[in-house]
């Protein structure tokens, strides 16, 4: 087991539902497995529904934290899970969208997955920036001016921080590895 991350804390933000479970579990287990330390925020300190394939209800998780008592400065780095529902509904949480804001602010990384670059649009942080998605949020990209590519994973460092992004579950070990090694090279 690797140790590129240890005494790092790592925020995963989700909605209360919708979630791509495997979006969730799988980028977890590699922040873990470096030796990090991943931390559950949703909107509301409610149980987190998570589902398989957008449709299919799959397990339930209990965050650690309501958005809205996070702290960007207590984290070294952001995933954005995917899934259609749960970032969709972040994007009408005020406090979802300014924690994800902090992180760019701070020149921290972010990465995400799947729809998980809708908080990205949402928040403005796209624009200047190269990356990958679920293919039907490539028009949202390049509207909030960033440039849209069809890669298993790409990393970003313009606009003054790291952005990691993959397409979809099937990306997930390339996403994995390149998180680790990127949340690895902050302070």
């Amino acid at each position: 087991m690797s140790k590129e991350l240890s005494g790092k804390r790592i925020a995963f933000l989700v909605a209360n539902s919708g979630v791509e479970q495997v979006e969730l579990t799988g980028p977890w287990q590699a922040v873990k497995d470096a030796g990090g330390e991943p931390v559950l925020i949703a909107p509301e300190k409610d149980t987190v529904q998570a589902l398989n394939d957008d449709i299919e209800i799959g397990d339930t998780f209990e965050p650690d934290l309501a958005v809205a008592d996070a702290s960007a400065a207590d984290f070294a780095a952001l995933v954005l899970p995917g899934g259609v529902a749960s970032p969709d509904k972040l994007r009408l949480v005020t406090e979802a969208m300014e924690f994800v804001k902090a992180f760019a602010a701070a020149g921290k990384p972010i990465a995400a997955i799947c729809h998980g670059p809708w908080s990205l649009v949402e928040t403005g942080l796209v624009r200047g920036k190269t990356l990958t998605s679920w293919p039907s949020l490539q028009t949202d990209i390049r509207n909030a001016g960033g440039q849209w590519l069809d890669s298993e994973v790409f990393v970003c460092p313009a606009e003054g921080f790291d952005l990691v992004t993959s397409r979809k579950p099937d990306d997930l070990d390339a996403f994995d590895k390149a998180l680790v090694s990127t949340f690895a090279k902050t302070g």
